[in-house]
Order: C-alpha cells, then sequence, then structure tokens
C-alpha cells in the first residue's frame, strides 16, 4: 500500500516537470510536527526495517531522489543520529591509584589518546553506561543529575528491561533550550530503556529568591519526590565548574556570568547537584546558593553509591572537590582530567583550620 506523497507532488499534472522539481527542492522555514514525523517514518524504514532507498520510493510514492533528501533532513534535525562505537581503552594504572587515594567503590578511566573533547565524552558516556548495566539489579531506585556527561551515559544505555526499577530526577529542572541533557528528559529515556517507571522533581533548579526556594522545598509534591533518596541504591551525577567558559548553568541561561562569580569568589570550584563546594571538599555557602531547588548535602551523602560523570582537564578542580567531600564515592573520567586530579592533590594543601 503506497503512502500519498504531500500535495507539491500533485503540482506536476498542473505546472509540469519544471514546478514539480523547484517545489520538491523547497524547505518550509518551520519544522512542523507532521514533517518531523514524515522524516522519523522515512528514516524508520531505511535504518531499522533495512530497506533500501529504491525500495521506500516505490512504497511511499516518493522519488528515490526525495527520500535521499528525507533521510539527510532526518540527520540534520537530530531525528537521526549516527554513533560509531570506537574500541574504548581504560587505564587501569590510573584507576588503582583513583581507587586506593580516594577509597573509591568505582572507578573507570577512559584512554582518551587523541580524541577531541566531543569524542572523549562520548567514550566516558559509553564507560559510564556499562558500569550502571553490570549494577543494575531488580527493584533499584536511581538518582538522575543533568547534563552533557549524563546524556552521553544515557545515550549509550542499551535496552535491558528490569523488574521494579525506579528514576528520580534529584535537581531541579533546567529547562535549557537542549531538553536532551536535562533532568527530566534524562530520567524518561533512562526508565523507558530499563522498562522501570520515572518521577521528575516539579520545580525549576534555580528561582528568583530564598523565599520561594523555601516555599518549594516545603512543598509537598517536591518533598515527596526528595524522600525518594532515602531509598536510592545510586546516584548518577554531572560535576559542574565555576569556569565561565565551561558552565553549564551560565549556558544554559540558568545563571549570569556575575552570579557565577559570585560562587568563584566565595573559593568554589564547582558543583555536584548544584551543591557548591571548594576544592578541599567544603562547601561555599552564598546567598544565592539557597535559591536551588535540590538534593541537600546530607540526603545525597546517604546514598550507597554516588557516582560522578566528567572528563576534560577543566572538571579536574571540581572532581578533586566533590572526591575530597565525599560528594561522589565513584567516578567515570579520563586520563586527562584523571592526571590533573592527581597532580592537583599534590599541589594543594589542606585548608588551614
Amino acid at each position: 500500500m503506497h503512502t500519498k506523497p504531500p500535495d507539491f507532488v500533485l503540482y506536476y499534472s498542473q505546472f509540469g516537470r519544471c514546478q514539480i522539481f523547484s517545489m520538491l527542492w523547497y524547505d518550509p522555514p518551520i519544522m512542523t510536527l507532521e514533517r518531523l514525523e514524515l522524516l522519523a517514518k522515512i528514516a524508520g524504514l531505511y535504518f531499522e526495517e533495512g530497506l533500501t532507498q529504491a525500495q521506500i520510493a516505490r512504497q511511499t510514492g516518493y522519488s528515490r531522489s526525495m527520500v535521499s533528501r528525507l533521510l539527510k533532513a532526518a540527520k540534520e534535525q537530530g531525528i537521526v543520529e549516527v554513533r560509531i562505537h570506537h574500541p574504548l581503552g581504560r587505564r587501569s594504572d590510573i584507576e588503582k591509584t583513583l581507587r586506593k587515594t580516594f577509597h573509591l567503590q568505582e572507578v573507570r578511566v577512559l584512554q582518551s589518546n587523541a580524541r577531541d573533547y566531543p569524542m572523549t565524552l562520548r567514550g566516558v558516556g559509553v564507560l559510564a553506561a556499562r558500569l550502571v548495566e553490570e549494577l543494575l539489579q531488580d527493584g533499584m531506585t536511581i538518582g538522575m543529575s543533568w547534563g552533557t556527561s549524563l546524556a552521553e551515559m544515557v545515550f549509550a544505555l542499551r535496552p535491558q528491561p528490569r523488574t521494579g526499577i525506579h528514576v528520580v530526577q534529584i535537581i531541579g529542572s533546567m529547562g535549557s533550550a537542549d531538553l536532551k541533557i536535562d533532568g527530566p528528559e534524562l530520567a524518561r529515556r533512562m526508565a523507558h530503556l530499563l522498562g522501570g517507571r520515572y518521577t521528575i522533581l516539579p520545580a525549576p533548579l534555580f528561582v528568583d529568591s530564598e523565599a520561594t526556594q523555601v516555599a518549594l522545598m516545603h512543598d509537598r509534591r517536591v518533598q515527596d519526590v526528595l524522600c525518594y533518596a532515602e531509598a536510592m541504591s545510586i546516584a548518577l551525577i554531572g560535576v559542574g565548574t565555576v569556569e565561565y567558559d565551561y558552565s553549564s548553568m551560565v549556558r544554559s541561561g540558568y545563571l549570569r556570568p556575575d552570579q557565577l562569580a559570585v560562587f568563584a569568589e566565595a573559593g568554589a570550584v564547582g558543583d555536584v547537584c548544584a551543591i557548591h563546594f571548594d576544592i578541599h571538599g567544603q562547601l561555599a555557602e552564598t546567598a544565592l546558593q539557597r535559591r536551588f531547588v535540590n538534593i541537600d548535602p546530607v540526603r545525597l551523602l546517604g546514598v550507597p553509591l554516588r557516582v560522578g560523570i566528567a572528563c576534560g582537564s577543566a572538571k579536574a578542580r571540581p572532581i578533586l572537590g566533590a572526591l575530597r567531600g565525599g560528594l561522589i564515592n565513584a567516578l567515570v573520567t579520563d586520563d586527562r582530567a584523571a592526571s590533573h586530579v592527581l597532580q592537583l592533590l599534590k599541589n594543594t594543601s589542606p585548608p588551614t583550620q
């Protein structure tokens, strides 16, 4: 059964061959839901069902050249993502040192070789996904923060339906322009892959006043979600930085550069779950910190396994602070970040009392 092509193909009988050629090359300025669904359908026939472009053309009534253009558009719109899974090497020597130095429960260090940052980030995501797959058990409650590292981990997870899996968002929503890295979407996707359910934290991450934060933190719905921390076996955590060029909070529009500078001036080097700390792992208290809606340090420390996922030398100081403060007790990173962490450990003295 042929699917009827869009109406512009019918112009052939009215305007002739030259007109249909120009109409087929026309791309609407706004990508409508109907067109996105069309792109997904064509991509599914090609990539999932294994049909050739000629077979798709015969089945749908489109020309072969139109099918080719639709497949190209599907890639450009992010409907199709091509991922090449290169063999991943690990630095067992660095893993051993990190495990012993920080008493880590789990550690994975990617051998980055000459990979650029996007490829390194993807590799770390794959290592994190494989670790999660090893640790999964029926009935687990899993805490989820947000960010690019966690997004790569979720993208790399293989479907593994389990019984009783519950994925819980443990910080408020970023409302990011890139929804693929925000907590609600990550929790939803992970739960779907594991055949479980998910719960989102019904609040923004950063609010306009301390009074608003207090009201939200006392809201029954927010409290109900955060109380799931008591049942969590694992928390999967991105590690943020206060360096402007690498700050996801600034990039997402949640913090202005001058607000980020407030944390840096208070001695913070980074955050996990929007909990800011200095390089020694001590909490950095500011008025802005009291405007975040997130899991608190006491509840986070109560989660048995707290896996920090981050890579790149820019994340070394935040990783070291998170490790020293015990906010994470497992780590997935790359060898450049890990080596920098160990070097910083030698060069930074304990805080004065």
